[in-house]
């Protein structure tokens, strides 16, 4: 039985449909793709300037000449109650209505089609399709938050059965916990792993240290799929070393869906069926491939809310080998907002700060988690878990490599914590500036 189609089809999301459609999209030629896109873009751009009022006071016109002058949307533009940016004949009866992390600093409500929604979970079907899972069948291991509300945790709760997915709370990632999640993998024959980077790190590095693969400890498991935080190339190698299965990276986003996927040639696919992804500069002029700059995306297929040249607060770069149709993720940076401020004046993203701190601390095996603050322009704070405190000389070194990379001069704090504080859906914000 094919329960979480039946779920959807139940909850009146036309996911047959999609599928269908998602088909015929990937069918287009390379060579009549650039007709598609402009298509669709001309489409849904003119479709919110009649339908959606919020839109047409946004874009400052009532006719679309060319894409260039199409205004960049920043989140805080939709920070107003749901109910003024529906489209017309669109309410939260008959749209999929959900809310964003926060992780930006500016959550917001949003809302997706009926149609739009189904779309979207056709999109993670075919992608986590290319790795033999299939969202009907395969037993998902998931590392997720869960809401406490009553409400909210049986809705859930609801959706893991349907979805066959049993959940393991992260708000929890003791030792003692670790070897609760290894008995359920024990037990239970997940198909695959999907969660927050951090939690699944954690959980790998607590396998390391007991020396355990978990694919001899589940033999089913075929897949391990990260998402919503940083991922770096050091932990895919802890991951492929203590999970003996391949890793992928999925980048997506509440409001829109999914947005790349890596392929199993490692390629980070970006998602140019139902999307269309920018790379802009400060000035909003569209960057060439390799160029790093603000990722600006566009629903094609969202009618109940607009989502064009929406900035959704990431930085990155395109491959020079993109086209059209197949755009490859280059680089992922992180957040636009969260940038280090140096005494100097310069300001570089906060994960090059993070990138040289882990580079140093954890070599040695012993730090299970850490995050970097910013408090002052000269000034960090490095908190971290572990068994024991970090010697005066992990200290120094970390100082020496902030030097080199950095600049001189920097204050430099270190705080030693039993666990670390989460968001309340479970997410780790890895760096985060005070000032």
């Amino acid at each position: 039985m094919n329960w979480f189609s039946l779920s959807l089809q139940l909850n009146r999301f036309p996911i047959k449909k999609a599928k269908n459609a998602l088909e015929e999209i990937k069918n287009i030629p390379e060579t009549e793709y650039a007709a598609y896109v402009e298509r669709k873009k001309q489409e849904i751009i003119n479709y919110h300037l009649q339908n959606n009022s919020l839109y047409k006071d946004f874009f400052g016109s009532e006719k679309y000449s060319t894409w260039e002058e199409v205004p960049v949307m920043k989140k805080k533009d939709l920070q107003r109650p749901l109910e003024e940016r529906f489209s017309k004949n669109f309410s939260s009866k008959n749209s999929y209505v959900g809310k964003t992390s926060g992780s930006s600093g500016h959550p917001f409500i949003f809302a997706k089609d009926r149609f739009c929604h189904a779309l979207s979970w056709a999109e993670f079907n075919d992608r986590y399709r290319w790795y033999g899972i299939d969202l009907d069948r395969s037993v998902q291991a998931r590392f997720y938050g869960i809401p406490l509300d009553r409400f909210g945790y049986f809705k859930e709760r609801i959706k893991d059965r349907f979805g066959f997915r049993y959940r393991f709370p992260i708000f929890n990632l003791s030792d003692e916990k670790m070897e609760e999640f290894l008995s359920e993998f024990q037990k239970k024959s997940f198909d695959y792993i999907n969660g927050y980077t951090s939690s699944i790190v954690r959980f790998a590095k607590f396998l390391k240290k007991k020396n355990l693969i978990l694919k001899e400890i589940c033999p089913q498991l075929k897949l391990c799929i990260v998402t919503s935080e940083m991922f770096f190339k050091e932990d895919k190698i802890l991951l492929e070393e203590t999970f003996g299965v391949p890793i992928v990276n999925e980048y997506g986003a509440s409001e829109l869906g999914l947005l790349a996927f890596q392929n199993p040639e490692g390629e980070w696919i970006l998602n140019s069926e139902t999307m269309f992804v920018e790379v802009l500069d400060d000035r909003g002029k569209e960057l060439p491939y390799g160029q790093e700059g603000r990722i600006v995306i566009t629903s094609l297929y969202n009618k109940a809310h607009p989502f064009i040249r929406y900035d959704i607060g990431d930085t990155g770069s395109l491959a020079e080998n993109s086209t059209l149709k197949k755009p490859v993720l280059k680089k992922l940076l992180g957040r636009t907002n969260d940038m280090a401020v140096l005494p100097s004046g310069k300001v570089v993203p906060g994960l090059t700060f993070y990138y040289v701190t882990k580079s140093v601390i954890e070599n040695d095996g012993q730090i299970k988690e850490f995050i970097v603050q910013q408090i002052e322009p000269g000034a960090f704070k490095v908190i971290y878990v572990s068994e024991v405190e970090l010697a005066p000389e992990k200290k120094k070194k970390i100082e020496e490599a902030m030097e080199v990379y950095l600049e001189k001069g920097l204050d430099l704090n270190f705080e030693h914590q039993p666990t670390l504080n989460r968001s309340k859906r479970g997410k780790l914000k890895q760096f985060e500036s005070l000032i």
